[in-house]
């Protein structure tokens, strides 16, 4: 058995297609099925169950799985930190952003990156800060860019401050309320909401204010993408509470959209997150970027 038969193992049970899996991993499909015919055969077990439409995993084969990608992992972890002792950053970095990310321009950040680490690849994953703060943990992220409430640190993960925000009223240009010098809560707590889905920090932010006021508020509308948020507000349906920083620059470019302060509105803790547990020479890197020490 050799790595090569695990990347093929791995790639067929994420592709449940062996002409897919064969692409991605740049060889014939004849060859990869003949390794993986081989490795079942030395196992003298049946990693997956075929049909001319249909593959998936035994359940040996799943359990192959788990320990394939453990393995690769630790492999292509010790050719990083190879590289990285003598001077080069290889590997792979994932990196997590929230939707409503300000602190960092992102884009700017990996072009910097990229200009110092060429031979790492980047993968990027979006999401509730929750979800990737998780994902952190779990050893599927590296890095992550999180929002939550000033009340609220990351769990199990490192992290740092990047940026501190407070949050705007955004109306229908033609609301009662466009326009406003500033607005308290108890003066649109009867408004209808627009607002993320209940639960998640994006919604707890607000919600947290509300409950802190000893007020009630209705949320009609609830969504998972801000853009679809802005689009429900701009057509009259509803309002929300919004980080200033993030929606300031969409509310200028679209005029059916209003934004007003709020005297005693939630306020966001934009956070830089990463492993605990021995970062890698990728994650170490991008924190050099970005001007962070890690402890250790």
């Amino acid at each position: 058995m050799d790595l090569q038969q695990m990347r093929y193992v791995v790639a067929v049970a994420e592709t449940r297609n062996f002409t897919r899996a064969a692409e991605r991993c740049a060889v014939v499909q004849s060859s990869l099925s003949h390794r993986i015919a081989a490795l079942e055969r030395e196992l003298g077990v049946r990693l997956f169950a075929r049909t001319s439409r249909r593959v998936e995993p035994t359940s040996a084969g799943a359990a192959f799985v788990v320990g394939a990608r453990e393995c690769l992992a630790a492999a292509d972890r010790a050719v990083a930190d190879a590289s990285a002792a003598a001077g080069v950053v290889r590997g792979r970095l994932a990196v997590g952003v929230i939707v409503t990310a300000d602190a960092v321009d992102v884009p700017e950040l990996l072009q910097r990156y990229r200009a110092r680490h060429p031979e790492v690849r980047v993968m990027l994953r979006s999401g509730r800060s929750d979800e990737l703060a998780a994902a952190i943990r779990d050893g599927d992220l590296d890095i992550a860019f999180l929002g939550l409430p000033e009340d609220e640190r990351p769990q199990g993960v490192e992290g740092v401050v990047l940026d501190h925000d407070e949050h705007v009223l955004a109306v229908p240009a033609g609301h009662r309320l466009a326009g406003a010098s500033r607005v308290t809560l108890r003066e649109i707590a009867e408004e209808t909401f627009v607002d993320f889905v209940a639960g998640t920090p994006g919604r707890a932010q607000s919600d947290q204010a509300f409950a802190a006021a000893g007020l009630v508020r209705d949320v009609a509308y609830e969504a998972g993408v801000v853009e679809l948020i802005t689009r429900l507000i701009a057509r009259g349906l509803g309002v929300a509470l919004l980080p200033s920083a993030f929606v300031r620059p969409l509310a200028a470019e679209d005029p059916a959209l209003a934004l007003v302060p709020v005297v005693d509105g939630p306020h966001r803790v934009e956070y830089l997150a990463w492993s605990r547990f021995n970062p890698s020479p990728a994650t170490r890197a991008m924190l050099d970027v970005l001007g962070v020490r890690p402890r250790g």
